[in-house]
């Protein structure tokens, strides 16, 4: 059985697309194209379940359409519609650079003190500066020069974070 922990969300499926089983893909990181992997993770009524790719192709730089196998019909591909779709943390590890959305639920440490501020609920890239929104709503802005190091076996964040910032 598959933890949520083993994985993080990468994005959605859409609507069908054609006859013969492909499904549109909405995504937010594309590791499953710089990884590789066989297989995706979907969400389907709270249980997360491999689904192996026969094939995908762009369609923009955040839509693809994907052939699962053993989804041959429109019909069976429509029933996948609107599934959260999940990437193996072991395989996305294998790729030099962890991307935004593999942060998700990493611990943040105050560099100086070495105390967890937080773990990372999400992130918030919807202005030009990056935030990270720890679980218990904090934000924490996500800059290159206040992260001092990603660990991502320990799944960690250590961050020089600005004095009197968290208490806002």
């Amino acid at each position: 059985m598959i933890k949520k922990e083993e994985v993080y969300k990468i994005g959605r499926l859409g609507k069908a697309h054609g006859v013969k089983g492909e499904v549109s893909f909405l995504f937010d990181d594309d590791i499953f194209d710089r990884v590789d992997a066989d297989y995706l993770v979907l969400e389907i009524d709270g249980i997360l379940v491999p689904f192996f790719m026969e094939e995908y192709r762009f369609r923009s730089d955040v839509v693809a359409l994907v052939k699962f196998c053993d989804v041959d019909s429109q019909e069976r591909a429509a029933e996948l519609t609107g599934c959260n779709v999940f990437f193996p943390r072991r395989l996305a590890e294998e790729d030099d650079a962890p991307t935004l959305a593999s942060l998700v639920g990493f611990d943040l440490v105050e560099a100086n003190s070495g105390k967890k501020v937080g773990a990372i609920a999400h992130i918030d890239d919807s202005t030009a500066n990056l935030l990270f929104e720890l679980e218990d709503g904090r934000l924490v802005p996500a800059s290159d020069e206040l992260i001092e190091h990603i660990n991502t076996k320990e799944r960690t964040i250590i961050m020089q974070i600005p004095e009197g910032l968290l208490e806002l």
